[in-house]
């Protein structure tokens, strides 16, 4: 799969885009859920009042400002007892052992990803269902898989994984990324393909970059290495992009493109099928980019396309001396644009795709055709183009769900796509170009029962009076008596879509007689530039309303009540969730922020928090820290009865660090009243999410089903 720099990509790696002196008293709560009761005795944490910032004239302590320090001995004793009291708590619930049986039943199945040819040879992942990390195999004559590469190998306990990876244009040689427990942090081997010997060739230091062949060498991004001991939380800054000629050693190779007057710039770069152009990204946050492209038909010469980072650009393709561009730049649902290498002044531009109602996702050249994947209310809609931008007709879809994972390539006609839905698990097609026809090619074998579960998509009113959808899956026929336990799920930034996907961990709770709910929210990508924009900085507020909004439209239809409804987001909505627990506790029965931005005045301190500032803005400016302490979780705790929650990170996450976590998790613990769990369950050696191995995802998925049925006095059993 080669890899390609492009504004989406960036999204997805940054959006999207999160660890003693003692006090005298020690926090103690009392949990009774079902027939069980349950004494929790929290770790005794330091409170240091006297850590304090001045914020334009606002004095703001910080007393946990400890814990941003992970490699400390108290900070390290501190997690080790929390997840002594996380775990033991665990441990106690009567069917958590049911579900993890029942998790491990239904995630033992073959997937496969949708096959791709590289040179003359056509490849293909495979997990035969309960492998740590999926295996890349090469796809023989007679259909016979020969293993070519796996990440099972990396580590002995499946937790280092396989990232961003790329072929050489004659299908000798494959170079791909390691992550070691989850970090971003990137090692690159070369593996060459003719006698399966990996090359002495090998580049570390690698974060948020793809590997783009030309010829005998790759393109790659890469940070300088950070001192020891700070490589999980210290800023990022001086991203470089450099080219590797193989058989050199590192230090050898070749820099491409700086940018000294602003450290905070990022590079990515690509080439196209052919390997005659190399596209050149800089990006500096989430949003937008400036782009350019270097012709080696016009000897090297870098040609820019736009000069500064103000609007999405992302390279398609060329045909030819055109470019093929897909751009929100003056079309907030993207469009399509030619660009001629050789005259590419903007004058110039041709719309081949004009913007539409819908959002253009993403597009793609397979055997002489455009197909083009709009977003349609949250789901997939894919439209067949000649190359002259005439309308042939609308693939044909399995159903309401989400198309990915396209690969072929422009001279064949011969392609493949994966299908999802909410109750469907991924499916692989292959399509004849030719005739449009597709026909399953791998079909997934599960003892789900998909055909006893309906998705519904229904429409509520926010606070301002907004329309906004939500997907609302659950058993047919289920009766609407207020009284079924749901998992509402948002996510609600960083111009990313939450389509319809399949989950193992969902459908056990679909199974239990539960209800999984997704608010496609603003500030997310579903309705183009100006969804993303009405929930960003100063109108940041609305995602949340959004979200509250949704929880009412549940209750309000009596698909459930407060007593029996959680709530979950993951990173930015580790930031959702921590924010609307704060604002509406009563709400909700239960609360899962997971890898969290959870302190909004010192998120930019860490990593590539930074980057994150077009939709959040930052403390230092005094508009933006007035919105950003008005919703800061960290911020807006206080002595009232929460939600049982259970807080997640992971010590290896270097995307949204684990200090936002630790510290809340220590704060709520002081604030929490009543009886509700305040517990905060931290992962070893996993990172932000990505490269998981399946065991972890499975012993997660457990806790937090278990912990979910368990507050709710609910229980779970299987016959």
């Amino acid at each position: 799969m080669a890899s390609c720099f492009n504004s989406k990509n960036i999204q997805a790696i940054l959006y999207l885009m999160a660890i003693l002196v003692f006090t005298s008293c020690q926090t103690e709560s009392n949990i009774k859920s079902g027939d069980q009761s349950m004494k929790l005795n929290y770790p005794d944490t330091r409170k240091d009042n006297s850590v304090e910032d001045n914020y334009h004239g606002n004095i703001i302590k910080d007393p946990y400002r400890w814990l941003e320090d992970d490699n400390s001995v108290e900070t390290k004793d501190w997690v080790t007892e929390q997840n002594k009291v996380t775990f033991g708590y665990l441990e106690q619930i009567p069917f958590r052992k049911v579900v993890r049986d029942r998790l491990e039943e239904l995630w033992n199945y073959e997937r496969f990803s949708t096959p791709f040819k590289r040179g003359k040879e056509q490849y293909i992942f495979r997990n035969d269902g309960l492998q740590n990390q999926a295996v890349l195999y090469r796809v023989e004559s007679d259909g016979n898989l020969t293993e070519i590469l796996n990440p099972n190998n990396f580590s002995e306990d499946g937790t280092s994984s396989l990232g961003s990876f790329s072929f050489s244009k004659n299908g000798h040689f494959l170079a791909y990324e390691i992550s070691t427990g989850g970090s971003d942090w990137r090692k690159v081997k070369v593996l060459n393909l003719q006698n399966q010997q990996t090359l002495p060739d090998e580049l570390d230091w690698l974060k948020f970059s793809g590997i783009s062949w030309q010829g005998d060498g790759f393109y790659y991004s890469r940070y300088p290495a950070p001192e020891e001991g700070d490589e999980l939380s210290a800023r990022n800054v001086n991203h470089k992009l450099y080219f590797h000629q193989l058989g050199d050693k590192q230090e050898q190779d070749k820099l491409i493109h700086e940018e000294n007057s602003n450290p905070n710039i990022g590079i990515g770069a690509s080439t196209s099928e052919d390997e005659r152009f190399v596209s050149l990204g800089l990006w500096e946050s989430t949003s937008g980019n400036a782009l350019y492209v270097i012709d080696n038909e016009q000897g090297g010469k870098k040609i820019p396309i736009y000069r500064t980072i103000e609007a999405d650009f992302n390279f398609v393709d060329n045909l030819g001396d055109e470019l093929l561009i897909m751009t929100n730049y003056k079309a907030d649902n993207n469009r399509l644009v030619v660009v001629n290498a050789k005259n590419p002044a903007e004058k110039n531009w041709r719309t081949l795709l004009p913007e539409s109602t819908d959002k253009l996702s993403s597009v793609h050249l397979l055997g002489g055709k455009i197909f083009a994947t709009y977003t349609h209310n949250a789901s997939s809609l894919v439209k067949v183009f000649d190359i002259k931008g005439n309308h042939i007709q609308d693939l044909a879809l399995p159903g309401i769900g989400t198309i990915g994972g396209f690969s072929g390539k422009q001279s064949e006609q011969q392609a493949f796509y994966a299908y999802t839905s909410f109750t469907q698990p991924t499916a692989i097609y292959e399509l004849d170009v030719n005739t449009l026809k597709s026909k399953i090619y791998k079909a997934p074998n599960t003892d789900f029962d998909s055909d006893k579960f309906e998705t519904n998509q229904v429409w509520f009113e926010s606070k301002d009076g907004t329309k906004v959808p939500m997907f609302v899956t659950h058993k047919k026929g289920l009766k609407l008596d207020g009284t079924n336990p749901t998992l509402l799920y948002g996510y609600g930034g960083f111009n990313i879509s939450i389509p319809p996907a399949y989950s193992v961990q969902r459908a056990v709770l679909l199974e239990s007689g539960g209800i999984f709910a997704v608010a496609n929210i603003r500030g997310g990508g579903e309705f183009g530039k100006k969804w993303h924009k009405q929930g960003t900085l100063d109108q940041k507020q609305n995602v949340f309303d959004d979200f509250q909004a949704a929880a009412e439209y549940l209750i309000e239809k009596k698909y459930t009540s407060p007593a029996k409804l959680a709530i979950e987001g993951g990173s930015n909505g580790g930031l959702l969730v921590g924010a609307c627990m704060t604002q509406r506790p009563d709400l909700y029965a239960v609360a899962f922020p997971r890898v969290g931005v959870l302190d909004m005045l010192r998120y930019d301190k860490f990593t590539i928090g930074r980057a994150w500032s077009t939709d959040y803005g930052l403390s230092e400016e005094p508009e933006a820290f007035e919105y950003l302490k008005a919703y800061s979780p960290l911020h807006n705790l206080k002595e009232v009865s929460y939600p049982a929650t259970m807080i997640a990170t992971a010590d290896h996450d270097d995307r949204v660090v684990p200090a936002h976590s630790f510290k809340f998790a220590a704060a709520l613990q002081s604030f929490q009243q009543g009886n509700n769990p305040a517990l905060i369950r931290i992962e070893t050696s996993a990172g932000h999410g990505a490269g998981k191995p399946t065991s972890k995802q499975i012993d997660e998925a457990a806790d937090f089903t278990s912990f979910m049925f368990f507050n709710m006095k609910e229980t779970i059993s299987y016959p």
